[in-house]
């Protein structure tokens, strides 16, 4: 199937640019000895789960659903962290993941005992209090008040016995820099138990496949950690892997006129692309220009009742007209993982793109998808 034969709208992950995120965090964990695991959180596609293990350790998991999905379908190291278990969920869990990571000592002190007898790496979430980031509050694990992880002050040196790996999540779309400057506080305040501890889990946010990024200062920060405390060191970063690697595809419905030009697409920002609304963000899309940079500017919206299921001003070089297929990019990451069918939307295929740049169908869906879920 070429390109213009697909059907709309659809997601469509680049094979090639797929491939040469996971080289580049190959790389790392073969000059530094650290282990990298994709965070199925971001990106859960799990037909390409075979490719993937071929360059990573392993999954990282949220919830019993990811870690079942990692295990049957990579099969590797299989890691879990959730701000609170249920407990009819757990056995499974335990039967599932290599490593487990609770939040509190309360966790730790209800379901470690059922982890270790099972022989499981049990771990325990750190919040250093320190945050890097100013641009998305909503996803900063270290303002005040957070549920997740434990501060120094409520931290319990006691019941450490059992507990071999420490793990702090506290970045987001972020530079080497801001994790050296996290690492300091975080020795700080944590170092004697880091020296007590088999592993150390760096958590996501790491940008580090994004053009720019400081690699070096990555690994000046692994090695450091790895001689410095003699522990094996994870990063689990979500976006890295397949940023940039993913696109959606959508087809222009109508063109609506009042005050500015509102082109309606078959796809919802709501619905498929989440983050739009959320973070807010805007995403990327091929042939385009920021508003007046190019001769027309035209408002892309989404065909739903919601009022501000709106994705952005644009300009082209031309006018757009109905049947026009549009293509929006870094489409693979939180994309797939984040969608839902209010209104009845049609759920968007998803399509890979081969390196020979054929596509192939990877699954369709329709009204039943729609109904079972409700």
């Amino acid at each position: 199937m070429r390109w213009e034969q697909l059907p709309t709208p659809c997601y469509v992950v680049d094979i090639s640019r797929l491939k040469g995120n996971l080289e580049i965090l190959k790389g790392v964990a073969d000059r530094t000895g650290c282990e990298i695991l994709l965070a199925q959180k971001a990106f859960s596609m799990y037909s390409l789960y075979p490719l993937i293990g071929e360059y990573l350790s392993g999954c990282t998991s949220s919830g019993l659903c990811e870690a079942r999905l990692g295990a049957e379908e990579m099969g590797k190291e299989n890691h879990i962290y959730s701000p609170a278990y249920r407990a009819e969920e757990f056995p499974a869990i335990c039967g599932l993941c290599s490593h487990i990571i609770f939040n509190s000592f309360a966790q730790l002190e209800k379901y470690g005992p059922a982890a270790i007898e099972r022989g499981r790496s049990v771990g325990l979430r750190i919040n250093p209090q320190y945050s890097t980031q100013e641009a998305h509050a909503i996803y900063d694990p270290c303002a005040t008040g957070s549920r997740l992880g434990v501060t120094l002050e409520n931290f319990r040196p006691d019941l450490l016995e059992n507990v071999e790996g420490l793990h702090f999540h506290t970045l987001c779309e972020q530079d080497a820099y801001d994790l050296d400057a996290t690492l300091e506080v975080i020795e700080e305040a944590f170092g004697p138990y880091m020296e007590r501890m088999k592993w150390i889990n760096f958590g996501g946010g790491h940008h580090i496949t994004r053009p720019g990024y400081h690699i070096e200062v990555l690994e000046k920060c692994i090695r450091r950690i790895q001689n410095r405390y003699q522990v094996q060191v994870y990063l689990e970063p979500g976006e890295a892997i397949a940023l940039d690697a993913g696109y959606l595809v959508t087809e222009v419905l109508e063109i609506v006129k009042n005050g500015t030009d509102t082109a309606i697409l078959d796809t919802s920002a709501a619905c498929h692309m989440p983050d739009v609304l959320e973070m807010p963000y805007r995403p990327p899309l091929r042939e385009s220009g920021e508003p007046g940079e190019k001769s027309y500017t035209c408002r892309l919206a989404g065909p739903t009742c919601l009022a501000g299921d709106i994705i952005g001003d644009y300009s082209f070089d031309h006018r757009l007209a109905p049947g026009e297929r549009l293509v929006f990019e870094d489409m693979a990451i939180y994309s797939m993982v984040k969608n839902n069918t209010f209104n009845g939307m049609r759920l968007p295929g998803i399509a890979v793109l081969e390196e020979d740049g054929e596509c192939r169908i990877i699954k369709e869906f329709g009204y039943e998808d729609f109904k079972m879920r409700l």
